[in-house]
C-alpha cells in the first residue's frame, strides 16, 4: 500500500509519522519526524521462540549518527563505534515502559532499533525514538498490550515546560521523563534540582495527562494500519506441573525455604528443594526442562502471598523497616576521599578523585550544547558481590545506568567551577550485593565526596521501593528498602533520591501494567521518610559536614584572572614559555579564553613559584620593580638576564657595581642567580636592570 503521513501537535510542535515510507520488511515501521528531528524507528522479531530461555529476548537500540549533526565522528576511525553513555541510557529508557506490555510468555527474540537521522536542538531525539518505538511496536503484528506514550517535561523559573529545546533540558531545574499506558503511569525517570515532593507528583501527571492525548493519536494510526497480532508459542509452565511440585514440596515447605535474613542460606534451601525435584521428575523428561521456571513461579507465588495477605517479609522485617545500616568513611588510605556504605547484604565503596578541570570527560555526541562533563559517577558490579562467578567484560548497560543514577542525584548539590575548580570523578566498587545498589551508591558518593573536602551544599540519600499487587487496583503493599528477592519477585522498584530539601532523582521500573496515583504518592512519601532516616541515624555520625580542605593527597588549585589579552605572553611561541613553567615547577597549568589561570600542583611552594612566574609575565613593567633572575648571556657591554620563562632584560655593564667594572666575567657567570631592579626601557625597547641599585 501506499504510504500514509499523520500529524498532531504536541507541545507547541508538530509531530508526523510516516508509515509504510521506508523499512517495509520490518514488522513495524515509523518515520518520525518533530520539527527538524528526524528518527526512523523499527520493531522486527523472530518467527520461532529461541530454546532454552526463560525470559523475553528484547534488544533496545539507539543508534546515533553523528551526520544528524552535520559532525564526522572524532578519533583515528571515523566511522560510529560502540553506543555512547547517552545512547545506553536513552535505551534503556526506552526498554523500561515497554517490555512489561510484552506477553510474560513470549519468548521470541525482538528488536527495537531507532536511528537518529536528523537532529534539530528543539526536539530531543530521545523523545522522538521512545514515540516511535511505541508507535512501530503498535502497528506490527508483535503481540503487545499497548500503545504507550512519552512526555518530557522540564521546569524553568517554577514554571513547566512540554517536551523542553536540548537548551531548556540541560539548563531548567527538572529533566522529568514520563511513560503512561491508557490509565496509569508506567514510568518515571527524573533529575531535580531539589524539586519538593508535591511539585514532582503534580508534573508526572501533567505528563500522564498530556500522554493520553497522544495514546488516542497512536490507536488512531493502528485502526488505520495496524497489523493483526501473530500467534506465538506460549512458554507457560503447565499447571498440573504446579500441582504435582506442591504435593512433594507442600507450600508450608517453601515458606519456610525462603523466608529468612541471610541470602545464602535462602539460595541453599532453594537448592535442596531443586534436588528433591530434580530426583522425582527424573523419568518426566518433558517437565525436568520447565523445571527451573516451575520452581521460580513457585517461590515467587509463595513471597508475594506472604507478602500481600500477611504482611509478612521474606527476612522478618515490617513493611516499612530499612535493614541494619552502617556507614565510615576514610577507610582507603592516599585517595582524596573514601567512604564505605552497608545496608543489610548490601555494601558499596566509594572513593572520590580530584583533579583540574582539563581532566573533565569530553563529549562527543547529538547535543551540540554538551561538550564536556565535570563530575563523572562510574559504578561497577563484579560477579562475587553476589557469590558468582563469571569474566570481566567492563561495564554492561546496568552498570552504565546505575552510574548515571547516583550522578544525577549528586549534580544538584555540587559547588560551581569557580567555588570549587575541580574535576570530580567517584568509583562505587560493589562489594556485595542484595537489592538497591545504586540507592547505597549515592549514600556512599555523598560521603566520599565530603570526605574528599568537596563543599556540596547538601547531603544526598536514596532508597528504594518495592510493590506488591492483587487483583484490584487498591489491593496493593509498599515495601520499603527492598532486598533482591523482593526485586524479582515484587511488581516494582521505585528509586528515589534526594536532599532534606526535594527530590534530586528518580529511576521507577515496574512489571506490571501501570501504577495508580495512590501507588505514585505513597511510593515518593514513602522514600521521603526513609532518606532522611538514613541521613540522621546513619550517615551524619561518619560525616555530618564536607571537609573544611581537599586530602593532603589531593592536587591544590590556585586561581588567577589575567587580560585575555596576556594570554598569549604566557603560553608563549609554541608553548615554550608555559612549558618552561611547568618544566621548573612541576604544576600543571591551564588556561580559558577568558583569562582564567588555574595552577595544579602538590607542592604549595613550587605552586607559589608559578604563580609568581606568571604574574611577573603578565604584569607591565614598570622602573623601580624588582625581581629575582638568573644570568643566561654575557656580552661585553653587559649581561642578559632571564627573570621569567622567555622574559629577559638587559644589565649594562655599568650598572653592575658600584666601582667601575672592565669585565663583565669578573662579577657574573652563567647561571648565576642575582636580584635587579627595573630601570625601564632602554633606547632600543630592551628592558633595562640594574645590580647594583638592587642591593
Amino acid at each position: 500500500m501506499d504510504y500514509k503521513s499523520y500529524s498532531m501537535e504536541l507541545g507547541g510542535r508538530t509531530l508526523t509519522v510516516d508509515i509504510n515510507r521506508v523499512a517495509k520488511q520490518a514488522n513495524g515501521a515509523a518515520l518520525m519526524h518533530y520539527g527538524d528531528t528526524m528518527v526512523l524507528s523499527t520493531a522486527t522479531a523472530s518467527e520461532q521462540p529461541r530454546e532454552g530461555i526463560d525470559f523475553f529476548p528484547l534488544s533496545v537500540e539507539f543508534e546515533e549518527k553523528m551526520y544528524a549533526v552535520g559532525k564526522i565522528p572524532g578519533g583515528f576511525n571515523k566511522r560510529e563505534g560502540k553506543a555512547s553513555e547517552n545512547a545506553v541510557l536513552t535505551a534503556r529508557v526506552i526498554d523500561r515502559p515497554m517490555r512489561p506490555l510484552f506477553p510474560k510468555d513470549y519468548r521470541n527474540d525482538c528488536t527495537l532499533n531507532n536511528l537518529v537521522l536528523s537532529v534539530d536542538p528543539s526536539c530531543r531525539p530521545e523523545l522522538v525514538a521512545m514515540l516511535g518505538s511505541a508507535i512501530a511496536t503498535s502497528i506490527s503484528d508483535i503481540p503487545f498490550d499497548g500503545p504507550c506514550a512519552t512526555t518530557q517535561i522540564g521546569m524553568i523559573d517554577g514554571e513547566f515546560i512540554v517536551n523542553p529545546s536540548q537548551e531548556q533540558w540541560k539548563n531548567g531545574d527538572l529533566n522529568l521523563t514520563v511513560a503512561s499506558t491508557s490509565e496509569k503511569v508506567i514510568m518515571i525517570e527524573a533529575g531535580a534540582n531539589e524539586i519538593p515532593e508535591a511539585k514532582m507528583i503534580e508534573a508526572i501527571y501533567k505528563a500522564h495527562e498530556i500522554n493520553q492525548t497522544i495514546i488516542a493519536f497512536i490507536n488512531g494510526i493502528v485502526a488505520e494500519v495496524g497489523k493483526k497480532k501473530h500467534e506465538y508459542v506460549s512458554c507457560a509452565v503447565p499447571e498440573e506441573l504446579f500441582e504435582e511440585i506442591k504435593k512433594i514440596v507442600p507450600p508450608e515447605e517453601m515458606e519456610t525455604a525462603v523466608f529468612t535474613d541471610d541470602k545464602q542460606v535462602r539460595e541453599g534451601n532453594i537448592s535442596e528443594i531443586t534436588a528433591k525435584l530434580n530426583e522425582a521428575f527424573a523419568d518426566k523428561e518433558e517437565w525436568l526442562a520447565l523445571l527451573p521456571d516451575a520452581i521460580y513461579q513457585y517461590e515467587k507465588k509463595t513471597v508475594r502471598k506472604m507478602i500481600l495477605k500477611d504482611h509478612k517479609r521474606p527476612d522478618g522485617r515490617e513493611i516499612t523497616q530499612i535493614r541494619p545500616l552502617a556507614a565510615e568513611v576514610d577507610i582507603i588510605p592516599r585517595v582524596h576521599g573514601s567512604s564505605m556504605f552497608t545496608r543489610g547484604q548490601t555494601q558499596i565503596c566509594d572513593i572520590c578523585t580530584l583533579a583540574p578541570l582539563s581532566e573533565m570527560q569530553k563529549v562527543d555526541g547529538l547535543d551540540a550544547n554538551e561538550v564536556s562533563k565535570r563530575y563523572m559517577h562510574h559504578y561497577n558490579f563484579p560477579s562475587y558481590s553476589v557469590g558468582e562467578t563469571k569474566p570481566s567484560r567492563g561495564p554492561g548497560r546496568r552498570e552504565i545506568g546505575h552510574g548515571a543514577l547516583a550522578e544525577r542525584a549528586l549534580i544538584p548539590v555540587l559547588p560551581s567551577e569557580e567555588e570549587f575548580p575541580y574535576a570530580i570523578r567517584c568509583v562505587s566498587e560493589t562489594f556485595e550485593s542484595n537489592g538497591s545498589t545504586s540507592m547505597a551508591s549515592t549514600c556512599a558518593s555523598c560521603m566520599s565526596l565530603m570526605a574528599a573536602g568537596v563543599p556540596i551544599k547538601k547531603m544526598v540519600a536514596g532508597i528504594s521501593c518495592g510493590l506488591v499487587t492483587g487483583d484490584t487496583d487498591d489491593d496493593f503493599v509498599l515495601l520499603t528498602d527492598i532486598q533482591g528477592l523482593e526485586d524479582f519477585f515484587g511488581d516494582m522498584d521505585f528509586k528515589v533520591t534526594g536532599t532534606t530539601e526535594g527530590i534530586t532523582a528518580i529511576q521507577m521500573d515496574i512489571k506490571i501494567h501501570g501504577l495508580t496515583r495512590p501507588i505514585v504518592e505513597g511510593a515518593i512519601a514513602r522514600c521521603r521518610e526513609a532518606r532522611l532516616f538514613i541521613m540522621d541515624t546513619c550517615m551524619k555520625p561518619a560525616i555530618s559536614a564536607p571537609r573544611p580542605q581537599v586530602s593532603e593527597f589531593a592536587p591544590k588549585i590556585i586561581q588567577i584572572k589575567i587580560d585575555p589579552e596576556k594570554i598569549g605572553d604566557v603560553v608563549g611561541q609554541r608553548g615554550k614559555t608555559i612549558n618552561a613553567i611547568i618544566d621548573q615547577t612541576g604544576v600543571k597549568i591551564d588556561i580559558t579564553d577568558d583569562g582564567s589561570v588555574s595552577i595544579c600542583g602538590t607542592d604549595p611552594e613550587m605552586m607559589d613559584k608559578a604563580l609568581e612566574l606568571v604574574k611577573i609575565i603578565v604584569t607591565d613593567f614598570e622602573a623601580g620593580q624588582m625581581y629575582q633572575g638568573k644570568v643566561v648571556s654575557i656580552k661585553e657591554f653587559g649581561a642578559f638576564i632571564e627573570f621569567a620563562p622567555g622574559k629577559e632584560g638587559l644589565v649594562h655593564i655599568s650598572k653592575i657595581a658600584k666601582e667601575r667594572v672592565n669585565r663583565v666575567e669578573d662579577y657574573l657567570t652563567l647561571g648565576d642567580e642575582v636580584k635587579v631592579k627595573c630601570l625601564g626601557k632602554d633606547s632600543q625597547g630592551r628592558l633595562s636592570f640594574s645590580i647594583k641599585d638592587a642591593k
